[in-house]
C-alpha cells in the first residue's frame, strides 16, 4: 500500500509564491537594477505574511543573485554583472571600464612579506625572499564586488610599495617596471564566502562566491604577479575566447 505523503507546509509555499513575485517584476522591469525594495516591514504588510517568511524569500532571491544587501540600507535588484575573462591580463580598470560601468578600487594594506614555502615554490624562488602583499577591495558602480590579494616579487619590481594602488596596478607594473605577462595560469571554483573575504564584502557569512587563482609568467616565464581574488557570486559572469587549434 502506498504511502500518503504528508501536505505541504504554507510557510515553504508563501515564501517561494514571495520570490516568485519579486523575480517576476524584475524580469518584467517593473523593479530595475539599483532600485530598492520596500522595507521588510513593508513587505510584511503587503504579502500578509510573518517576517520569518519575507526574510526566507529575501534570501532565496539574494542566494539566487537577484537582489543584494547594503549594510543598514536595505534590499536592492542587483545590476548586471560584469563580464570577466580571468585569463587576459587586462586590469580591472580597463574591463570595467570598457562595458560602461564605473570602477573604483580601494586598498587595504600594502606590505613586504617573505617567501614561505608555497610562494617560494610560486617564483622559483627561496624560503624567506623579499615579495610584496597587496590586498584591494574592487568595486562597480560603487558596490563592493571583490577583494583580492596580489604576490609580487621584490626583486621585479622594487620599491612597488611607494606607489598608490588606488590606481591599476597592471599599469604601474608596466610603466615603471617593463613587466608585461606573455601567459596567464588559471584556476577558479566555487566557494561559500566566509571570515576575512565576507567580511571585506560586507555579506552575510556562507554566501556563495567565486574564488580565482592566477599566475601570471612574463615571456621569460618569470612570475609576475600572484593572484588570489574573491568575488561576490552575482557581480561576475565568466566568460573565455579561445581559438581551437
Amino acid at each position: 500500500m502506498a504511502k500518503t505523503l504528508p501536505a505541504p507546509k504554507t510557510e515553504g509555499l508563501h515564501y517561494l509564491g514571495m520570490r516568485d513575485e519579486f523575480a517576476a517584476r524584475i524580469a518584467a522591469g517593473d523593479l530595475k537594477p539599483g532600485d530598492k525594495l520596500p522595507s521588510e516591514r513593508r513587505l510584511q504588510e503587503e504579502v500578509g505574511a510573518a517576517r520569518g517568511t519575507v526574510r526566507a524569500g529575501l534570501f532565496q532571491l539574494e542566494a539566487e543573485g537577484v537582489i543584494y544587501r547594503r549594510d543598514r540600507s536595505g534590499w536592492y535588484v542587483s545590476p548586471p554583472p560584469v563580464i570577466y575573462d580571468p585569463t587576459r591580463w587586462e586590469g580591472f580598470i580597463s574591463y570595467v571600464e570598457a562595458q560602461g560601468r564605473c570602477p573604483t578600487t580601494e586598498t587595504i594594506s600594502a606590505e613586504s612579506i617573505t617567501a614561505d614555502a608555497l610562494l617560494a615554490q610560486v617564483f622559483s624562488r627561496p624560503e624567506g625572499a623579499p615579495l610584496f602583499m597587496i590586498r584591494r577591495r574592487r568595486y562597480v558602480d560603487n558596490r563592493a564586488v571583490l577583494v583580492e590579494r596580489i604576490v609580487v616579487d621584490a626583486a621585479l619590481a622594487p620599491d612597488l610599495l611607494r606607489f598608490s594602488f588606488d590606481q591599476s596596478l597592471t599599469s604601474i607594473l608596466k610603466s615603471e617596471y617593463g613587466l608585461s605577462v606573455a601567459r596567464n595560469a588559471v584556476r577558479m571554483q566555487p566557494c561559500a564566502l566566509t571570515g576575512y573575504e565576507a567580511e571585506a564584502l560586507r555579506l552575510k557569512p556562507g554566501l556563495p562566491g567565486l574564488a580565482v587563482q592566477r599566475t601570471s609568467y612574463d615571456a621569460d616565464g618569470r612570475v609576475v604577479e600572484f593572484d588570489h581574488e574573491h568575488w561576490r557570486h552575482d557581480a561576475v559572469q565568466i566568460s573565455v575566447d579561445t581559438r581551437v587549434r
